[in-house]
């Protein structure tokens, strides 16, 4: 089965996270048993919209042939790299559950999923490239949806996450179990609408939606430990 891993960053200083940016896509290149990998900006996650951009807050989204694999790579390279500069630091681990759609034209999940039979802490990731003429439409649908997942019960955080504040936006959120993850999806009304709403809105030219096994959580986020 293949590991998931989410690193979450918190940074003094915004330069050299940006020069870290820009270089590491190229040094993740040919690390052993990587799979995937998505160096992120996150949002605040108040209103899931460009507006949340947190400068001081970056990721790195990686999958995994096996644990060894992204256990090597957490002792070298990048990750220690952002490890050593950070102020605070998070670490998911995770396998998937199930996956649905593309990411810059991958398959990142792959058909290695568990399925059903969890019951455990989850995550769920989604992601989408906005198309820019319904970017504005897709914005204006997302505060409702934000204040309903603010309070659901079960969630243990929320943030957004991206290559770009702009047109390629996505969520990470946390939550104590299965069920809170389905209650929150099939049974908040603004949710429902929003989903309902993506395919005659045409919002997106890519989207992908995967729940994911969560195995550990070391480090803390904006001082705690979800």
């Amino acid at each position: 089965m293949s590991v998931v891993e989410l690193h979450l960053w918190g940074v003094d200083r915004v330069a050299p996270a940006l020069l870290r940016m820009a270089t590491g896509r190229r040094r993740l290149r040919g690390t052993p048993g990587l799979r995937f990998a998505k160096l992120l900006g996150t949002g605040a996650g108040r209103t899931f919209t460009p507006s949340d951009a947190d400068p001081h807050r970056w990721g790195l989204l990686t999958v995994w042939d096996d644990a060894a694999s992204a256990e090597r790579a957490g002792r070298s390279g990048v990750v220690r790299d952002w490890d050593d500069e950070a102020s605070e630091r998070l670490r998911v681990t995770m396998s998937p559950l199930s996956s649905r759609g593309r990411w810059s034209g991958r398959e990142p999940f792959g058909e290695d999923t568990a399925g059903g039979g969890w019951n455990g802490p989850v995550a769920a990731i989604t992601r989408a490239r906005l198309r820019p003429t319904r970017a504005l439409g897709f914005w204006r649908a997302v505060p409702p949806v934000v204040g309903d997942l603010t309070e659901a019960p079960g969630l243990r955080l929320a943030l957004g996450i991206g290559e770009a504040p702009v047109l390629l936006q996505g969520t990470f959120s946390l939550w104590q179990s299965p069920r809170h993850l389905v209650d929150f999806a099939y049974r908040s009304d603004t949710h429902r609408d929003a989903v309902a709403r993506t395919e005659p809105e045409r919002w997106y030219s890519e989207e992908l939606f995967a729940r994911l096994a969560v195995h550990d959580v070391t480090g803390t986020f904006r001082g705690e430990t979800p």
